[in-house]
């Protein structure tokens, strides 16, 4: 079996589907994947584009952004983050003013998140969209994983020069993803409950966008999704 069902109530599909999720292992090309299915829906895809929304709310510079995407914020960090919210060690700051850090970017990015799930048709790619949107109605999650050997042959193929470090940058990208949801939504990040379909990479871009279509009976581009 190339496509799992998770252990997700199927009661959402009552309710049109109009938001998907797409978390994905490093490696697995599940961005690709959100990328493709968004373009054959005809949905707004929310990406990197979650980053420059966070970084235009919060007044900072895309490249500021992008170094806390997915990103916990070092220990030395979130230590002095506690001693700073204590009143007796905290310093002081005008009332309108925001640090701005993993755990502001994130706030951000789920604010962005429930916007787009409120005005429908469109699909995100990771970054805690799936514990941001749980239970919300009409979202479909997705997690798209792959086999060992075939994310090696794609870190291999896109960073020849690090080839040798493969296998340990495969795990440290993804244990970094996980401790970012486990922090911000107490939630595992691979965990199958939190998700309403598994799907393998291995079987191309067409057969995931057809098992989503079958799953949620949403159709292509130029034709009406179905009632339910």
């Amino acid at each position: 079996m190339y496509a799992r069902f998770a252990g997700v109530s199927v009661g959402m599909m009552h309710r049109p589907i109009r938001v998907i999720t797409v978390e994905r292992e490093y490696g697995s090309r599940g961005g690709e994947f959100a990328h493709d299915l968004a373009r054959h829906l005809g949905w707004r895809l929310l990406d990197s584009e979650l980053v420059c929304a966070a970084a235009r709310k919060a007044r900072v510079d895309l490249k500021t952004a992008e170094k806390f995407d997915e990103r916990l914020d070092p220990w030395y960090y979130r230590y002095g983050k506690i001693l700073w919210q204590d009143p007796v060690y905290a310093p002081a700051r005008g009332a309108n003013e925001e640090v701005f850090d993993s755990e502001r970017m994130l706030s951000l990015m789920r604010e962005e998140m429930l916007a787009a799930a409120r005005e429908g048709n469109c699909v995100l790619v990771g970054r805690g969209s799936a514990c941001a949107l749980s239970g919300h109605p009409g979202c479909f999650h997705v997690f798209v994983y792959a086999t060992a050997a075939a994310k090696r042959d794609w870190y291999m193929r896109a960073f020849p020069d690090k080839a040798e470090r493969a296998d340990q940058d495969l795990a440290a990208f993804d244990k970094r993803r996980a401790a970012v949801i486990r922090k911000f939504y107490h939630q595992d990040w691979c965990a199958r409950g939190l998700y309403h379909i598994l799907l393998n990479s291995c079987i191309g871009a067409e057969g995931m966008i057809a098992a989503v279509e079958a799953t949620t009976g949403l159709k292509a581009a130029g034709t009406k999704a179905a009632a339910g």
